[in-house]
């Protein structure tokens, strides 16, 4: 998580160790990545994502590759109340996918499950869920509503049927 970068300072390779170490033992790693508000601004944020990915993915192999979750946590959503539209959910999680096909390949690429991590909530998750390369939702707040949560997993178990 982004909070875990900033806070206590883990740069992408110690994160890239952290994913090979989840991987050898058998682990299904997260690997969240995600721009902040000041690098969107500066159109920064796809710089940053393929850094992110490039780092944070250095030494797995093609078949761990499959056993990977990556998640779009767009640091400038955590907490704000903020959310991506699905356009750009859409478009970020695409260039995610593109990197990785880039990293391993459009089969590992194709397998790895994306999901968006930035404030998805009952009124924005079938928007969200609905987008071709958005494969589920990392859900923060909302998950501490039971209600909200329980109305999340009914939006996508209605569009996984």
């Amino acid at each position: 998580h982004s909070e875990r970068r900033a806070i206590l300072g883990e740069d992408d390779r110690f994160i890239g160790k952290k994913v090979r170490c989840a991987l050898g033992s058998s682990l299904i790693p997260i690997l969240c990545v995600g721009e902040t508000l000041e690098q969107r601004e500066n159109g920064q944020e796809f710089e940053i994502i393929r850094a992110q990915l490039r780092d944070c993915l250095r030494g797995v192999s093609t078949v761990e590759a499959g056993k990977l979750v990556i998640a779009y946590e767009p640091i400038w959503a955590i907490g704000t109340g903020e959310t991506a539209t699905p356009e750009i959910a859409q478009k970020t999680h695409a260039f995610i996918r593109s990197i990785l096909t880039e990293l391993f390949d459009s089969k590992a690429a194709n397998a790895i499950k994306i999901l968006y991590g930035g404030s998805m909530k009952p009124d924005n998750a079938e928007a969200l869920l609905s987008k071709d390369d958005v494969d589920g939702g990392l859900i923060g707040g909302a998950s501490l509503n039971h209600k909200s949560f329980a109305e999340i997993i009914k939006i996508a178990g209605k569009l996984s049927n």
